[in-house]
């Protein structure tokens, strides 16, 4: 059996996305964890269900977030109209990251090819590790918009009260992403 680094400085949060990439994840040299959320996301007995259960005997560990950081991730999400893009398991994931970068004071890096965890993970100053994708290279802030007139809307709304119109979502800003993006 090989030995697990005790190295506690670098602590690995595993995405859905990473699982169902089927790569080599470093449960074996690194502290790695998970929320419980992500085994609702596998079809018990599927391949990428084994798969994570083949991981937590490997030594993934399934934890969960505070409220409080759950809170704290959800005002950001809310804040870059992300809400309609990310799961229950995608937000618990970012809170458990931020939790540990705020609350242990060590460094959490999210393993995900999501884009839109990298995306609020980089507006949280998380560091996030593609798998099999190419990660982000901007943030991006979304926008409610209707498809008619154009006017912009609440992240609820999605019938336009002026015109009726269906509301689509849109990019209402882009930011080059860098390591110090700020809300």
């Amino acid at each position: 059996m090989e030995k697990r680094n005790t190295d506690q400085s670098i602590i690995y949060i595993i995405d859905t996305s990473a699982v169902l990439s089927g790569k080599p994840l470093p449960v074996d040299q690194h502290q790695c964890l998970t929320v419980e959320e992500i085994a609702d996301e596998f079809s018990p007995g599927g391949s990428s269900w084994r798969m994570f259960q083949y991981l937590i005997e490997k030594g993934l560990s399934i934890h969960r977030p505070s409220s409080e950081a759950k809170n704290q991730v959800n005002q950001v999400v809310k804040k870059m109209g992300e809400t309609h893009r990310l799961s229950k398991a995608d937000m618990s994931v970012l809170a458990l990251a931020f939790e540990i970068k705020t609350e242990k004071k060590e460094k959490a890096i999210i393993l995900t090819d999501d884009y839109s965890i990298q995306n609020i993970a980089s507006i949280l100053h998380i560091s996030t590790q593609s798998i099999s994708q190419k990660g982000i290279t901007k943030t991006f802030k979304w926008i409610r918009r209707c498809r008619g007139c154009g006017r912009v809307l609440s992240q609820d709304e999605t019938i336009c009260p002026i015109c009726g119109s269906t509301a689509k979502f849109v990019v209402d800003k882009k930011t080059k992403k860098t390591k110090k993006n700020e809300l």
